[in-house]
């Protein structure tokens, strides 16, 4: 518990005991009326001096209709009409409630906050002559080394450049599996090196690193609210006044039209007023939403506002890049297919090095089948979207691409029919060979697409590959329907008539994780990112992030918002209910204010419970 709420809780205690005491005493010995009402105004005090202060800045300030305002109304009538334990007892069981709601706030809050636990404090900065000194993460520039020693963060994303070790990624991904890192493993902050002694070297600053970039993700995720949150607020800001003008009428309108009675109407709108007050939306709504996000950022999954995790509850077609996202985009040269007159090592050896400025997965395992090469053979590279490279290569010009490149380019080449991504290579616009790349279904990929089928979302696949290649992932996982041989543009395209066919409350979500995807995940209803291995621009365009690369946790996003929707409505539907029948029942006088306790404090207690069960998330 926090301070404030152990003060709280202080305060409820002696002025129950109190209470209970008064009652007591009462029961025993016959005690004038305004003896009495000195007595009950002590505990009264004690446990309502908060919400009197409130109501009177709330006048002020021009913020009347609020909770405070209705309680401090209607338990101020109660005491001017005698009904002194029922005053005392209304905002005992307020404070109660607002204690019970305010620690299931600060539950689902530190499932969030504990993602903060990733912030680094400071990193071992290496200088050139080989001492280390603490700085300040956002002091150190790209290239920078650091020392990470055992069971301290990864303060920025680099590469490992000497030590072995392995890494806890638990905070990131919600997976317990620690990752083996040795030199040439790319690391991303946030992680917690095991008992090893690394030294990486940095490749972003600490403000574009993926620890920052999470952080940022996160505190700004309360700002995207909801169609419902906004629908509470809005309910809100109209049914308080509202309900206020309607227990004025119901105290000054029926005495006057029947006659006398003015006490009891004036106790049935003060009765009124209790029942009226809606915390049990106003609290367990935004709390259903904030414990959904909280609750999948513990699996690995960042949802970046309340309205991406309603909008996945409506998902009815996900549609995916290939590469990196149903494969592991980890490529690895199968067969090289030399043109008459050129050998395998100078097919290789081109294709190497005019790929040797791009950081696509496909270059890097083609410099890597090469081995060693002096970069500065190649100049003038042009990477052309869709097709390949252009490169100037010992005062050459090699395109190495796909078959588009080569036709656009009128080149005769000899077509390579093997599954995979295949790279056409051609200098000077002779035709050298071609190169057969393979990539490896994702472990989980199966399964994410018949977990999607089974909750009825159709699966489709838009990849730039070959029809063939398409053709087996395609058939391997299961999907729907595919797309081979799309440019970005094209990819956009596809989308944009997805878009155009689909129900008017349905959601269409894409996943990607490149560069090219950027353009279609801000495009679709939902954006969904690769966040280990995905680009920053991906990241930065999507509205879900998979901090692990694992498909699967895209329907696991989606069985969580659909529990979130789930409970939201619950919520709304079973707190207008009982506050529709109370209100009616104490108009007419047959709810007292005992009553009036149950509908407001009652009531929200169990709508905050059942909200809080967005933080319980099975995680399969």
């Amino acid at each position: 518990m926090t301070k404030k709420q152990k003060k709280t809780l202080k305060r409820i205690i002696i002025s129950a005991v109190l209470y209970l005491a008064i009652i007591l005493a009462s029961k025993l010995v016959a005690i004038p009326w305004y003896l009495e009402l000195v007595l009950f105004l002590v505990p009264y005090f004690i446990i309502g001096h908060d919400v009197l202060r409130k109501a009177v800045l709330g006048i002020v300030h021009g913020e009347v209709f609020d909770e405070n305002f209705l309680m401090a109304v209607a338990t101020v009538g109660a005491l001017c009409l005698g009904e002194f334990s029922e005053s005392v007892a209304v905002m005992l069981f307020y404070q109660i409630g607002e204690l019970f709601q305010s620690y299931a706030v600060g539950k689902s809050r530190k499932s969030i906050s504990d993602l903060m636990d990733i912030r680094p404090d400071s990193a071992n900065l290496e200088t050139a002559d080989g001492t280390v000194s603490t700085v300040d993460p956002d002091d150190v520039p790209i290239g920078s080394v650091l020392v990470v020693r055992p069971g301290e963060k990864v303060p920025i994303d680099g590469e490992v450049i000497s030590g072995e070790s392995t890494l806890n990624t638990a905070a990131l991904t919600g997976e317990s599996k620690p990752r083996f890192v040795h030199p040439g493993s790319e690391i991303i902050s946030g992680c917690v090196n095991g008992d090893g002694l690394l030294k990486l070297r940095t490749t972003k600053l600490y403000g574009e690193s993926t620890v920052a970039k999470i952080l940022d993700m996160v505190e700004n995720s309360s700002l995207k609210k909801a169609r419902a949150e906004n629908f509470i607020t809005k309910f809100a800001h109209y049914y308080t006044p509202a309900v206020c003008i309607g227990a004025l009428v119901l105290a000054i309108l029926p005495p006057l039209v029947l006659g006398g009675g003015w006490l009891t109407w004036i106790s049935r709108a003060l009765t009124f007023l209790v029942i009226s007050c809606p915390c049990a939306l106003v609290i367990s709504i935004p709390l259903s939403f904030f414990g959904g996000i909280g609750g999948a950022s513990r699996c690995g999954i960042l949802i970046k506002g309340g309205n991406y995790l309603e909008a996945l509850a409506n998902t009815s077609i996900a549609v995916f890049d290939k590469t990196g996202t149903l494969t592991k985009g980890v490529f690895a040269v199968s067969q090289v297919s030399p043109a008459n007159g050129c050998t395998e090592k100078e097919l290789l050896e081109q294709a190497a090095l005019a790929e040797s400025f791009s950081s696509h997965p496909i270059s890097k395992s083609l410099r890597e089948a090469c081995g060693e090469l002096d970069a500065r053979r190649a100049t003038d590279a042009q990477e052309i979207a869709g097709h390949g490279v252009r490169t100037m290569v010992d005062g050459h010009v090699v395109l190495a691409g796909n078959a588009r490149m080569m036709d656009d380019s009128k080149i005769t080449y000899t077509k390579n029919t093997g599954t995979g991504t295949v790279v056409y290579v051609a200098r000077d616009g002779q035709f050298l060979g071609s190169v057969l790349i393979a990539d490896e279904v994702k472990e989980h990929s199966k399964q994410a697409i018949a977990a999607l089928k089974a909750q009825g979302v159709r699966t489709i696949m838009l990849t730039g590959d070959s029809e063939a290649v398409a053709s087996e992932i395609s058939g391997q996982l299961g999907l729907d329907e595919y797309h081979a041989q799309l440019l970005p543009a094209d990819k956009v395209n596809r989308v944009e008539e997805l878009l155009a066919t689909k129900g008017k409350n349905d959601i269409l979500t894409f996943a990607g994780d490149g560069i090219n995807d950027a353009p279609v995940l801000m495009r679709a209803d939902v954006g969904i990112a690769m966040g280990a291995m995905g680009s920053d621009a991906a990241i930065e365009a999507a509205d879900v992030v998979l901090m692990d690369d694992d498909p699967a946790k895209i329907s696991l996003a989606m069985k969580i918002s659909r529990k979130c929707m789930s409970i939201v409505y619950q919520n709304i539907v079973f707190a207008l209910a009982v506050k529709t029948i109370f209100l009616l029942l104490g108009a007419l006088g047959i709810a007292n204010m005992w009553w009036a306790v149950f509908a407001d404090v009652g009531v929200m207690i169990l709508a905050v419970l059942n909200a809080m069960r967005m933080l319980i998330v099975e995680k399969n």
